[in-house]
């Protein structure tokens, strides 16, 4: 057996595995070390997975998304509508209902109209700032929560 000081450290990524034991509720359990990913420690640990990004759109184009963090396993598409509507849809099913929360604002812009957002379907979330044009940097974030 090696010593733990003669493994290199290195920064992990999400698909790298943690050795772990599984806790037993029935007793009966022979093996219980198990390999756990790191993206499933962090997601259990959070009780939720989350899309977070930065939207700038302008004139009549579709959102512009600087992502910051995505752990959904889902890519997102951004689409206008229609005017001062757009949508992001998931590769996959992803915003569970009652389980899905949007966080977002328009940056320097406020809502004149309406609701914001709204849980189109398990793949898209709409949501309507009142127009095109106002949102620059606006903070968006879906989680949904395990």
């Amino acid at each position: 057996m090696a010593r733990i000081i003669a493994y290199p450290e290195v920064v992990p990524t999400v698909d790298d595995y943690l050795v772990g034991t599984q806790k037993s509720t029935s007793g009966n359990q022979t093996n219980p070390t198990k390999n756990f990913t790191i993206k499933d420690v962090v997601n259990a640990g959070l009780g939720y997975t989350v899309y977070t990004a930065l939207l700038t759109q302008t004139g009549t184009a579709a959102p512009v998304a600087t992502i910051l963090k995505n752990n959904t396993g889902a890519t997102f598409t951004w689409a206008r509508t229609g005017s001062g509507t757009y949508t992001i849809t998931a590769s996959s099913n992803v915003f569970t209902n009652n389980k899905t929360i949007v966080f977002f604002n328009l940056g320097e812009y406020t809502f004149s109209v309406g609701q914001p957002w709204t849980r189109t379907s398990d793949t898209v979330v709409t949501i309507s700032p009142g127009g095109d044009g106002r949102i620059t940097n606006g903070a968006f974030e879906i989680r949904v929560y395990l």
